[in-house]
């Protein structure tokens, strides 16, 4: 699907009855009407009962379908990573929640060697249809092990879908989507901007599927290319490019693996230039394979060569240092402007 196509699609679907929500009502909206659809979903993690979760986002869904659909486990990744990935083959849609990325270490070879294997291990008899949800990334002082962003991790490895939503009707859409897809998918949650704005997300069962990017913004100049809490620091960027006259295009890629190589290829073949940002750290990160990826099939439409802006290639800092770890607007400009005077 072209991201035309995707973009019209997306509009076409919220030409419905909305409500203003939050990013991480929008995810709570989306598992409460995965449960009320289908009796196979159920919910399980850490706190995830009547606590309602570390940042709430199972709030009262364990008073509606009861301990048997919402189970609080004990404190072992692994187990229930490996407990999930059982039910999804003998016929559950669990969705897992990590309370933070930098929890998932313990999980990941019940991630990787299991559940993202399966389907090849058995020749296509089992798929996996589970979700794991991770907040993950900095920008709220959390102490170490709470601000990770990782995501190359999972985008490296062959069999699981890698998912992150930037805006709240896109993560009620994608969570769904995800939920009842057929194989494991990685549910990125930004924290940052879990509730830091309300937008109008669709009501009821609102899909948006996985793979396809969101054109933000249209521009002529340059493209940013970002996604999850970095998407608005594009935008805010681009919003202070234009008081200059300079045309930023901001694609938001929602889905990082599968990757939406043609909608990266069209907007940098347009622009000529192309500036990637992420929070993760810079060596071997994400935008490194979106730099070759332009390098390889837009070479003759460069103008320039790509930028990337990211974190560092160091632990996130505690709070006080976080900001200058952390990508934002003015870094971007910055990128953008070197691009434009290259």
């Amino acid at each position: 699907m072209s991201t035309t196509t995707a973009v019209e699609t997306t509009v076409a679907e919220t030409r419905r009855e909305t409500s203003r929500r939050t990013l991480v009502q929008a995810v709570r909206d989306a598992m409460a009407e995965a449960m009320r659809r289908d009796p196979s979903v159920l919910v399980m993690g850490e706190d995830v009962g009547p606590n309602g979760g570390v940042f709430r986002a199972t709030e009262g869904l364990y008073e509606e379908f009861g301990p048997e659909r919402v189970i609080d486990t004990p404190l072992a990744e692994s187990g229930i990573v490996g407990t999930a990935i059982g039910m999804a083959m003998t016929g559950w849609r669990p969705v897992v929640e990590i309370q933070f990325m930098g929890f998932v270490y313990p999980a990941i070879n019940q991630i990787l060697a299991h559940a993202a294997r399966m389907r090849n291990r058995t020749r296509g008899r089992f798929g996996v249809p589970m979700v794991i949800r991770m907040p993950y990334g900095g920008g709220i002082h959390a102490p170490e092990h709470h601000s990770e962003s990782y995501e190359a991790l999972f985008v490296h490895s062959p069999g699981i879908k890698v998912v992150v939503p930037s805006t709240p009707a896109d993560a009620k859409g994608l969570l769904l989507e995800a939920i009842f897809d057929d194989d494991p998918v990685l549910f990125l949650e930004p924290k940052r901007i879990y509730r830091s704005s309300r937008d109008e997300v669709p009501e009821g069962s609102h899909r948006v599927p996985i793979g396809p990017a969101r054109l933000a913004r249209k521009g002529r100049d340059v493209t940013l290319i970002a996604w999850g809490a970095m998407v608005p620091q594009a935008l805010a960027a681009a919003e202070l490019l234009a008081r200059d006259g300079v045309e930023a295009e901001v694609l938001d890629l929602r889905t990082l693996d599968p990757m939406d190589r043609g909608a990266i290829v069209e907007s940098v073949g347009r622009t000529g230039r192309a500036v990637v940002v992420h929070e993760a750290p810079r060596q071997a990160g994400v935008g490194a394979e979106i730099s070759a990826l332009i390098m390889e099939r837009c070479l003759l439409q460069l103008l320039a060569p790509v930028r990337r802006v990211t974190g560092f290639d160091t632990v996130m800092p505690l709070a006080r240092m976080e900001r200058l770890y952390l990508p934002h607007r003015d870094r971007i400009v910055a990128a953008v402007r070197e691009t434009l005077e290259f």
